[in-house]
């Protein structure tokens, strides 16, 4: 049951919020979700199994929920908790708004810190070598730098040593190249906490904030980076800490992703050349005796591993590719290949071992005081471009020799041809299927885990998502799920209209009927969004459309001409004196486009958004499920394109007070079967559907 201490903090917090808040409406299913979201936490339905997945649906005021239940169970048991979101617009909110509301509302003290990627925080001996304080800059450069950069590098270089900039590429007042950052970027294997002058360096004290904080806010890739690492590394011990997956529809194919690998044929043999053309270098600044060994390996692995991956790649025939790529049916390699990849991954494991055992010893040099800084600090900078290649091309043929398991999905193997070089091929591993693995690092592992989305359920189940994130649904295993609908009142607030058309998405002739019938669907003078199901579609419609808009005064604004931020401003100016604006938009468009009240009333939807399975891994999963007995469309495309239409269709309600109408230009809604579930799985707008 709950403590009395965890109870006494919420309802505190909630009748300060009362107060805070002008206008507070009390929300039922707000209040349902911070007490279930309690129990569930306190051990109250499960005594170890604590995990909770709630769909809340747009107006319910989920993060302030999850912050009121999860952040006092936190507090009174010594715990730490890991916000992770999708989004950096909800990481926003959360930091600037959220969690300093709910500060405001506790009667406890607590502290919050933004958690970022390494790649976001400069090296602070990098930046002083590209800023040539030491001497070394123009090595850094593979151009002659500019007259302004080197003002700029040495400018950064004195504000961080002065103390007035903490290293953090998005506090520094104006953007910064791409180029001139790759510079000065912090990575794994070049930061080194054992040396001295590593210790105070910009990632290494964000690090250590991280260890004083209650509340970290981090992103999904970050989390699944620090549990690939054993957890506990990057964010506080899974064991310890209570995570809230916001947004986490998203967390199965972050995971995916993480699991994945990719390298190049030919590319890898000539960075080996490179490496193996520098050993004696790195050598010379360590011990000959201990060095020996490792150097000789190094040598030997990669003077083998050269010639081996040039032939592999000629013994591939790209006439049997179809798009630019090769997939191995079933992940199953032929036997020659099977054999080459066990050999090619005993190659690689002892070349990125030995590569990392020859920077630690000259680490070791340094922190004994051996070597100097500048020596040793280019090497190990280029040790480590060599350890991150070497530790991928062990993975990619770690998973390539991998043998199928017995039970489960197997991996989706192939191969791409290389744009970059001639006759190179990438060759690329991926799991089917992650949740078993989510389970073995998070679920089985943490405190406790809210896992929430205004979108999670497909076709009114929770079970799509479950496979994916492997959550158990059975009741004996204890999770709690939970679906609260939008308060909205959507018969009253909206429209669905689904008009008669002649073809079907499908057809040839749909894109020229859509570019027909558009035009009579345009709301004048108000706020429109039609979202489009490929680039190519929206651009052909707005080619043929432009002018039409132009002589009847209507503004019309692509995804893609303007940053998304640019598209908003101007269509809030056009709102704001009533002018006709329409933006047109793909698939990004559908979720996170916030546009309440008058600035969006009239939502178009071209088609329903299946996904088509073009890539490799999609293909693979499609030919499993088949293999199973099952059906993929059936199984994958209609539960996908459910909550794509889902989250297509919240871009319409974002406010108690907003109305407007949805129109859907897809009649498979009405004409196949699949159709009435995707229908039945919209939020109960009041349906206007011409038959």
């Amino acid at each position: 049951m709950t403590t009395s201490k965890v109870q006494k903090a919420i309802r505190t917090s909630y009748q300060n919020l009362q107060h805070q808040l002008d206008n507070f409406i009390p929300r039922r299913a707000q209040n349902y979700l911070v007490a279930e979201i309690t129990k569930t936490l306190c051990g109250s339905y499960h005594k170890s199994n604590r995990v909770m997945v709630a769909e809340a649906g747009t107006g319910i005021g989920k993060s302030l929920s999850y912050l009121m239940s999860v952040i006092p169970v936190a507090r009174f048991n010594n715990r730490k908790v890991v916000i992770s979101t999708a989004t950096v617009a909800l990481q926003e909110q959360l930091i600037n708004k959220d969690l300093p509301l709910y500060r405001r509302l506790t009667d406890f003290e607590f502290s919050f810190t933004l958690a970022k990627g390494r790649q976001r925080y400069c090296c602070a001996e990098k930046l002083a070598a590209a800023s040539g304080v030491d001497g070394g800059q123009m090595a850094m450069f593979e151009t002659k730098p500019k007259a302004k950069d080197i003002d700029l590098l040495k400018t950064m270089y004195e504000k961080l040593a002065e103390g007035k900039w903490d290293g953090d590429r998005d506090s520094w007042p104006k953007p910064i190249s791409n180029e001139l950052w790759q510079m000065m970027v912090s990575d794994k294997h070049s930061c080194n906490g054992s040396m001295q002058a590593h210790r105070g360096c910009p990632f290494q004290k964000a690090r250590s904030e991280l260890d004083k904080v209650d509340v970290i806010i981090a992103n999904h890739s970050l989390v699944m980076s620090d549990l690939s690492l054993g957890g506990g590394v990057i964010l506080p011990e899974p064991d310890n800490t209570i995570y809230v997956f916001d947004e986490a529809h998203h967390l199965p194919q972050v995971a995916r992703d993480h699991s994945s690998a990719a390298a190049s044929l030919k590319g890898a043999a000539s960075w080996l050349e490179k490496l193996n053309q520098s050993v004696s270098k790195f050598s010379n600044l360590t011990d000959e005796k201990r060095v020996a060994r490792f150097r000789n390996e190094l040598q030997n692995s990669a003077q083998e591993l050269i010639p081996a991956l040039s032939q592999l790649a000629k013994r591939f025939d790209p006439a049997q590719f179809v798009d630019k790529s090769y997939r191995f049916e079933h992940g199953e390699l032929p036997t020659w290949l099977e054999e080459e990849a066990k050999q090619l991954k005993q190659l690689s494991n002892k070349l990125a071992q030995s590569v990392a055992k020859i920077a630690d010893l000259i680490a070791e040099r340094v922190k004994d005081g051996e070597i100097a800084n500048r020596l040793a600090e280019p090497a190990l900078a280029e040790l480590g471009f060599y350890i991150q290649r070497t530790e991928n091309l062990a993975q990619v043929w770690q998973l390539m020799a991998q043998p199928q398991p017995e039970k489960g999905a197997p991996l989706a193997r192939w191969l791409e041809l290389s744009d970059e070089r001639e006759g190179d091929f990438i060759v690329n591993v991926s799991p089917l299927e992650v949740g078993w693995q989510l389970d073995q690092q998070l679920w089985s592992r943490c405190v406790g885990a809210v896992l929430t989305s205004a979108t999670i359920r497909a076709l009114n189940s929770f079970s799509f998502f479950c496979r994916q994130a492997g959550i158990s649904d059975k009741a004996e295993d204890g999770v709690q799920f939970l679906a609260l609908a939008s308060p909205f009142d959507y018969p009253n607030q909206a429209e669905l209209y689904i008009p008669k058309m002649h073809y079907e998405p499908q057809m040839p002739e749909f894109t020229d009927h859509l570019i027909e019938r558009l035009p009579e669907l345009i709301e004048e003078g108000k706020a429109n969004l039609v979202l489009f199901a490929s680039y190519w579609q929206m651009n052909k419609t707005a080619q043929a459309l432009s002018m039409l808009f132009t002589k009847k005064g209507w503004s019309l604004q692509l995804q893609g001409e303007s940053s998304r931020q640019e598209i908003i401003n101007k269509h809030k100016k056009l709102i704001k004196i009533q002018k006709t604006s329409i933006l047109f938009g793909t698939g990004s468009f559908s979720e996170g486009l916030d546009l309440p009240g008058e600035l969006l009333e009239n939502l178009i939807i071209t088609k329903i958004p299946f996904g088509v399975p073009t890539s490799p891994v999609e293909q693979a999963h499609s030919e499993y499920i088949q293999a199973k007995g099952g059906n993929p469309f059936m199984q994958i495309a209609v539960p996908e394109a459910s909550k794509k239409l889902i989250q297509s269709v919240g871009r319409l309600l974002r406010k108690e007070r907003d109305s407007g109408r949805v129109i859907i230009l897809d009649r498979r809604l009405i004409s196949k079967r699949y159709g009435k579930a995707l229908l039945d799985s919209l939020p109960p707008f009041k349906r206007n559907i011409e038959y």
